[in-house]
């Protein structure tokens, strides 16, 4: 008994000292976070600035880091932190601050939270180890064009130029920026959008003096007789299943796009594209389409969100084949989405500035102050009803019943900074075919003879068709129209 009594006080001695000690570490544990709490620090500087709390010592520069094996040791922004990013300086072993920034803008996306901002300094972009492209599951905020010193945007003197080159076509066939799924809050803002060196241009045809980087683009069928085909995708997606809320585009250049410049599905809220330049894209510069459900029944259309196009330069703006029969348009009026377009330059599209054949509500679409010019096909393209398509000149909008077509114009603006060359060409852009058939060739008194049709063969040709911009010259195109255009 004695023995049995003393072994019970033991154990009790033994718990009470191991709750004491549970205890004790519970209370360090409330010590340390009210620590770290207090060392919030608040970060300010530029657009869209917001409190990043202070990382702890382990991820601080110079300080190594616990780490398990086969991991980094580099931590995620906090959401609502601020990433740097610069390649000139970077590594991406840094932890991302500002005095020890990030080498690649896909890397700060990896480590980024929801809602965090990334400055990313001036300098070529074309993603980690050369794979030609950057995509998001998340909603950032990536201001490029910044100086060293993060202190100074400026997109014409030091820009965030995000261009794979032709090499990365190799492995990797995808759009040069594409978001996947939560875009929230999403804003991009002084990036230089350039496909123009990773696509393929024919050495021999659609050469036009003046006008450098070979001849007209090939398509992604055509192999070029050196390098890699044109990659046939987007420079900005966002897929049609992301989540959906506001998005801005703002202050970018984009030019020598494939296969559009900006094509989004876009389910809910507003997306904003405004102050922008969009030159020598194929097939639509602007395409923005509702991916809500209709839930009315048949025949019902949803209204997913709003689309505001305001104060961009578009320009030069290819078919989708060299023969100038489809697609080129500076902005296309999907379905199920709300479109204010207003102040923009829209001129030298092969087809309309703007088409409206999708049959999206006319109450939905106004139109207004916007510079229209040199559209081969047209300013707008309307189908008011099926089997039917109008081709509408700037000055006669206002008989369109849409809500609003207010105060556009059919005018060349002599401002505007235009490669000569490359204008030269596009008013002279002609498309040729022509049939060879010898009726007398062995093969073709053989099916004449089996009462087969003759065969012959086809060549064509075109004198310029979506041939290279060079982006420096794009970037002139800011602030040339006071009051409408890029400013």
């Amino acid at each position: 008994m004695i023995m049995k009594t003393v072994k019970m006080i033991f154990v009790a001695l033994a718990l009470m000292v191991w709750a004491a000690s549970g205890t004790a570490q519970v209370g360090n544990l409330k010590n340390l976070g009210k620590k770290v709490m207090q060392g919030a620090e608040k970060v300010t500087g530029g657009p869209g600035s917001s409190t990043q709390a202070s990382p702890p010592a382990a991820n601080k520069p110079g300080v190594p880091a616990v780490r398990q094996a086969g991991t980094t040791a580099a931590p995620a922004a906090p959401s609502g932190g601020v990433l740097y990013v610069s390649k000139q300086n970077g590594s991406n072993k840094n932890d991302g601050s500002k005095g020890a920034p990030l080498k690649n803008l896909d890397k700060a996306i990896e480590l980024a939270a929801p809602g965090t901002t990334i400055r990313v300094a001036g300098g070529v972009e074309t993603g980690t180890l050369n794979i030609g492209f950057i995509e998001s599951d998340k909603a950032v905020k990536i201001y490029g064009s910044y100086d060293e010193t993060f202190t100074t945007q400026d997109i014409v003197n030091h820009p965030t130029l995000i261009q794979p080159d032709n090499e990365s076509a190799r492995s990797t066939r995808k759009a040069v920026m594409k978001f996947t799924r939560d875009v929230a809050g999403t804003v991009l803002d002084h990036l230089v959008f350039d496909g123009g060196e990773r696509n393929a241009y024919h050495v021999k045809e659609g050469i036009v003096e003046g006008v450098e980087g070979g001849g007209r683009l090939l398509p992604a069928t055509e192999r070029p007789p050196v390098g890699y085909p044109t990659v046939d995708e987007p420079l900005l997606q966002f897929m049609s299943a992301t989540t959906g809320g506001d998005v801005t585009i703002r202050n970018c250049v984009f030019v020598n796009g494939a296969s559009f410049a900006l094509q989004a599905g876009h389910r809910s809220g507003k997306f904003t594209v405004e102050n922008n330049i969009f030159v020598g894209n194929r097939m639509a510069a602007i395409e923005i389409y509702g991916t809500c459900a209709s839930t009315g029944g048949p025949n019902t259309l949803a209204l997913c969100g709003d689309v505001e196009v305001a104060y961009n330069t578009i320009l030069f703006t290819w078919s989708r084949t060299k023969d100038f029969l489809d697609m080129g348009y500076g902005v296309r009026v999907m379905t199920k989405c709300n479109y204010n377009i207003h102040h923009n330059i829209i001129g030298a599209s092969i087809l309309a500035g703007v088409d409206h054949t999708r049959f999206n509500k006319d109450e939905w679409v106004s139109v207004d102050h916007n510079i229209f010019f040199v559209n081969k096909d047209k300013d707008l393209h309307y189908s008011p009803a099926s089997n039917t398509r109008l081709r509408i000149d700037a000055g006669d909008f206002g008989d369109l019943e849409i809500a609003s077509a207010a105060g556009n114009r059919n005018m060349i603006p002599e401002e505007l900074k235009v490669h000569k060359a490359y204008l030269e060409g596009y008013l002279n852009a002609r498309y040729s075919e022509q049939t060879d058939l010898d009726r007398n060739s062995p093969a073709n008194q053989w099916r004449s003879l089996l009462g087969m049709n003759l065969q012959g063969t086809m060549s064509s040709s075109v004198t310029m068709f979506c041939n290279k911009y060079p982006w420096k010259e794009a970037l002139q195109l800011f602030g040339n129209v006071e009051g409408c255009g890029a400013q």
